[in-house]
């Protein structure tokens, strides 16, 4: 039974322990599909960003949005998916995440290559609270206090940490506050826009590229950013094409995996998931990243953070674990009628 039917299934009065069950996995599944996706498309833009020195974030974010374009058009034309053929009202039902995926895009691969990955990974969390104040604002959620005194941790932490950072990178840090907020706002607006029975979440993620693969490639022209992934000298370095590849397609389950996480439960928990991730990066970016100036205060600040965010993913998770009262007289006038 698919996801929807499971769903279904449960809108029309079947057993609720039975339809809650598979609910449950679907949802744990793809919060790990998605931290898993996450974890590595990181280590993997890190090594051709910093280990090889690519010098071309956009065109790495422009070969991913080809490969999610090819990757569903062809599952669509193999009716392995289905999303509705383009229209007229499509730019007007997506409206502004065109622009919010594009912005995600570039300032995280730009704030990838500028930054330490611990740091990197301490910094955005700061989009954590970002998405619990615009889920509030937009969707109009509330949060119990435990949960705001977690993400208040997370961002004390992250303040500590950043505060003794001793690579200090004033162009990383705005590159990955940018990233923060187009990434807070693309999981909430994308949650918002994912309506079945509207474009769905693959014409969500297939029509967000397809609107702004030229406009990116248009930016990476003027910027020279282009000209620079042309010349570069490790082309002829199998090793490199294959991790080049392998970021691409990683790119699009990344996309994939946020989307579904989004979907099976909310923006908010698709943050916490990326802040478990954020735990095992930062550490194993200690021991291999090799751009990690070790400071007392830092590290401090670090595991701060991490605690903070592993409360926070304690408290997130548990909630959707705890069953539901059933209203004996809801379910019985289900029955009768």
């Amino acid at each position: 039974m698919t996801a929807g039917g499971q769903a279904e299934a449960e809108g029309a009065g079947a057993e609720p322990g039975a339809a809650r069950l598979p609910s449950r996995v679907v949802r744990l599944l793809s919060a790990l599909f998605y931290g898993t996706c996450s974890f590595l498309i990181v280590l993997v833009n890190k090594a051709l960003l910093t280990t090889y020195g690519f010098p071309s974030p956009i065109f790495l974010g422009i070969g991913q949005m080809a490969a999610t374009i090819m990757i569903l058009y062809v599952s669509k034309l193999n009716k392995i998916i289905h999303f509705p053929d383009f229209d007229k009202k499509i730019p007007v039902k997506l409206f502004p995440l065109p622009l919010l995926y594009v912005g995600n895009h570039i300032s995280g691969l730009s704030s990838t290559s500028k930054l330490s990955l611990p740091m990197f990974t301490v910094l955005r969390k700061f989009t954590i609270p970002l998405t619990l104040l615009l889920e509030t604002i937009i969707l109009g959620k509330q949060y119990s206090l435990n949960i705001i005194v977690s993400v208040s941790a997370i961002v004390l932490g992250a303040f500590i940490a950043a505060g003794s950072d001793l690579a200090f990178n004033l162009e990383g840090y705005i590159f990955v506050f940018l990233n923060d907020i187009f990434t807070a706002a693309n999981g909430v607006y994308t949650k918002q826009k994912m309506d079945p029975k509207e474009l769905g979440k693959y014409g969500v993620l297939f029509y967000n590229a397809c609107f702004m693969i030229i406009p990116t490639l248009i930016i990476s022209v003027s910027t020279g950013d282009l000209r620079q992934a042309t010349e570069f000298n490790q082309w002829k370095n199998a090793l490199f094409i294959l991790q080049f590849l392998l970021s691409c397609f990683l790119g699009f389950l990344l996309m994939y995996s946020t989307v579904l996480c989004s979907y099976y439960n909310s923006a908010l928990t698709t943050a916490v998931v990326g802040a478990i991730k954020n735990v095992s990066v930062a550490y194993i970016g200690m021991l291999i990243g090799g751009d990690y100036i070790f400071s007392l205060l830092n590290f401090v600040g670090l595991n701060i953070c991490m605690a903070g965010g592993l409360r926070y993913s304690f408290l997130t998770l548990s909630s959707q674990l705890k069953p539901k009262p059933v209203d004996e007289e809801n379910i019985g006038l289900d029955l009768k009628n």
